[in-house]
């Protein structure tokens, strides 16, 4: 995961500096990878020093233990002053400690649930992505095509919720920014930054008849 993250962010021209514990993966690391290598233990102060971490945007742990993955996240932020810290989560159990220590946890486990819940709701209200902290989400509606009471009003009458916005219609092969006198029209895709607690206000509004 190291490596591909590596050369991934390389590729679109950001400096990287990778510290790994195992000599023959520094080796192939810095043949394959135009980067700074040094073998060391992250969670080892002295080589965050060598690594000039003091430097660094981001710092990102995704090394498989989760214990190794906060201390080297948390030596990041306190000692070296990193303004964001990602570490790879393997135990999702261990998202919510991460978090309330100020790290950005990434858990495939979690994402993988939620993308397979996520699609089980097409038809309906799909969520795209939710939003730092989980308060906002990007949610994609489909307007039915035998139509709706949203597709007789222009979209300022729709009486939505505070906290909903409509930032975009896709209707055929065109995408509309919605006005407030725009109107909707059977068959199209609105897409939408809402509160969580409102999806369901917005989608009954969008598509009731």
């Amino acid at each position: 995961m190291g490596s591909f993250l590596a050369k991934q962010l390389v590729g679109k021209g950001h400096t990287v500096v990778v510290i790994e514990r195992d000599p023959s993966i520094c080796e192939r690391l810095a043949s394959d990878i135009n980067v700074l290598v040094i073998n060391g233990d992250a969670c080892d102060y002295r080589y965050q020093e060598e690594a000039r971490v003091d430097r660094a945007d981001v710092f990102a742990a995704v090394t498989g233990d989760d214990d190794d993955n906060l201390v080297a996240c948390q030596l990041a932020k306190v000692s070296f002053n990193v303004p964001r810290t990602v570490a790879r989560v393997n135990n999702p159990k261990n998202e919510r400690i991460f978090n309330l220590m100020g790290i950005d946890a990434i858990s495939s486990t979690t994402i993988i649930g939620q993308l397979i819940e996520e699609e089980t709701t097409v038809g309906d209200i799909i969520t795209l992505h939710t939003l730092k902290r989980g308060k906002l989400a990007i949610v994609e509606v489909d307007i039915p095509t035998g139509g709706s009471k949203s597709c007789n009003c222009a979209i300022k009458e729709l009486g939505l919720p505070k906290g909903c916005v409509l930032v975009a219609i896709i209707r055929g092969e065109e995408v509309i920014i919605p006005h407030g006198g725009d109107r909707l029209q059977p068959g199209d895709s609105v897409i939408a930054v809402t509160s969580l607690e409102k999806e369901e206000s917005l989608k009954r509004i969008l598509t009731s008849h």
